[in-house]
């Protein structure tokens, strides 16, 4: 029969190796923390702070008659649910990127969305939106992030890339 007989001087720190992170959470990222309805998200090695929009107004209306956005910064889309996804340049006046997440964070799409002609004054609004071009997450999405146009191109991304989100807390405010 075998005996397993352990050297306690040598085993010590290779215990101390494997628990200390467990209490201090080395190696651990942290979740990010939303503060005033935004939320810092790294992207390909980038950090882009992201305004939240989790209800169904906001969503709407997303970043149409929206000023514009800042070089690091984006727009992310919170859905109650995972489905498949249709978005629409609805009254934006710049170029925008947009990358469609399931629910674990894992990239399903991604498209570049150039500016639309605005609505015409003989144009309803059934008329208007319904020539507007439409982007397909493809598969179920439970969340979008938006950014300027020509972003992604900046970007090593590809579908299938896990982007880390803090999905818990932004599931507790998503309406």
């Amino acid at each position: 029969m075998a005996q397993i007989v352990m050297n306690p001087t040598k085993s010590l720190p290779v215990l101390l190796m494997l628990v200390l992170p467990l209490f201090f959470g080395v190696g651990c990222s942290q979740p990010q923390a939303i503060v005033d309805g935004k939320i810092d998200v790294e992207i390909a090695g980038k950090t882009f702070t992201c305004e939240i929009v989790a209800d169904d107004d906001s969503r709407t209306v997303g970043l149409g008659n929206h000023p514009g956005l800042g070089p690091n910064d984006a727009m992310l889309f919170s859905f109650p649910d995972a489905r498949v996804r249709s978005f629409l340049m609805r009254d934006c006046t710049f170029d925008i990127d947009i990358i469609f997440l399931d629910p674990s964070g894992r990239i399903t799409a991604m498209h570049h969305m150039p500016m639309e002609d605005p609505k015409g004054e003989d144009e309803s609004q059934y008329q208007y939106e319904m020539r507007l071009a439409k982007y397909s997450s493809r598969f179920n999405a439970q969340y979008a992030i938006e950014f300027n146009g020509g972003t992604l191109e900046t970007l090593t991304l590809n579908e299938g890339d896990q982007i880390d989100l803090n999905i818990e807390a932004l599931q507790a405010i998503t309406e």
